[in-house]
Formats: structure tokens, C-alpha cells, sequence
């Protein structure tokens, strides 16, 4: 035998026999040709094709360092959920991370069922929506003074010209005040 057994390489390593077999089904291990495991090439190859993040004990220097950002939006995914949330500078756990992202995924699917059961719409078309209510409420208010203004004169006894005059006046200065609120949609 040229090379070590595979109970050999899980010692050598500090792994499970069944790690190393689906190492060696997976093509992470080189091997001989007689079947046995050639321990440095394998030690290499294990090393370029592991993610780091899924060993037992990754190396510091082959982690990528995580940008504040991605930090900052884990807080307050958590936070929005009621979690502990690490102090500022405390660094965030990986147990932290992967519960935000599983949190994450949950309220998107969430969303998406929401959609699907049509109880959401997209924003563009409640605000196309929106746009052509305020549209018609606008233009009814701009035509109701010529059709109320005869009505409201014989009620009063003045005439129909000035009363509609002085209506429309009153209400496109009330439609310039209703101008000048902008709804929010975020």
C-alpha cells in the first residue's frame, strides 16, 4: 500500500471515517492507484475545495472579513424580530447571522404567499392607482361649482354668476392646499 487507509487519513486529519468517504466520493482526496490515500496532495486538494465557514474549526486567515453593512442589516433583522442583538463592536455570531438570514427567507415567503393569494399589489400600481383617484376627486371639485352654483343662488337670492365665481375661487384655493400634501409610500 502506498498511501494511508482511510481510517489512517481520518486520524491524520481529525475526522470521521464517514467524512473521509464522502471527502473520497466527492473527489476531494487524491488517490493512488492502488486505492490508498495520498496524505499531502490530499491535505491540499481538501484545502482549496472546503468552504471554510462549514469546518469545525475554520482557519482566521481564509475567512473573508464580513462588511459592516451585511453586519448592520443581521442586527437589525434581529432586532426587528424581538433577538438579542450583539453589542455595537461585539461582533455577530455565526448562529446569529444564519437565524436573521432563516428570518429573512421566511418573511420573503411570506411575502410572496401574500402575493399570491393576491392580497399584496406592486407599487407602481397602487401608486398609478392612487394617482387616477386623486385625479377624479380633483376634477369632480373643479366641475362642482358650475353645477351647484345656480342652486345655491336661487337658494340665496344673488346672482348665479357671482356665486359660482366666488365657489370656484374658494374651492381650487382648497385644492391648492390638498396639493401641497405629498402622501408617502415607503
Amino acid at each position: 500500500m502506498q498511501g494511508m487507509s482511510e481510517r489512517q487519513y481520518a486520524a491524520h486529519v481529525g475526522l470521521s471515517r464517514g467524512a473521509i468517504q464522502k471527502a473520497k466520493t466527492a473527489e476531494r482526496l487524491v488517490l493512488y492507484p492502488d486505492g490508498s490515500i495520498n496524505a499531502a496532495a490530499s491535505d491540499t486538494r481538501r484545502a482549496e475545495m472546503t468552504d471554510p465557514s462549514k469546518t469545525r474549526n475554520p482557519p482566521a486567515s481564509k475567512l473573508k472579513p464580513v462588511p459592516e453593512a451585511a453586519v448592520a442589516a443581521v442586527g437589525d433583522t434581529l432586532r426587528e424580530q424581538g433577538l438579542a442583538v450583539p453589542a455595537v463592536g461585539g461582533g455577530t455570531t455565526f448562529l446569529q447571522a444564519k437565524t436573521a438570514n432563516e428570518v429573512l427567507k421566511a418573511q420573503e415567503r411570506r411575502i410572496r404567499l401574500q402575493k399570491l393569494k393576491g392580497e399584496l399589489i406592486e407599487r407602481a400600481r397602487a401608486l398609478a392607482l392612487v394617482f387616477r383617484l386623486a385625479r377624479e376627486e380633483r376634477d369632480a371639485w373643479v366641475n362642482w361649482p358650475a353645477r351647484a352654483a345656480a342652486l345655491m343662488a336661487a337658494e340665496l337670492g344673488v346672482e348665479p354668476a357671482a356665486m359660482q365665481k366666488a365657489l370656484e375661487k374658494h374651492v381650487r384655493a382648497h385644492l391648492d392646499e390638498l396639493a401641497e400634501a405629498r402622501p408617502d409610500f415607503r
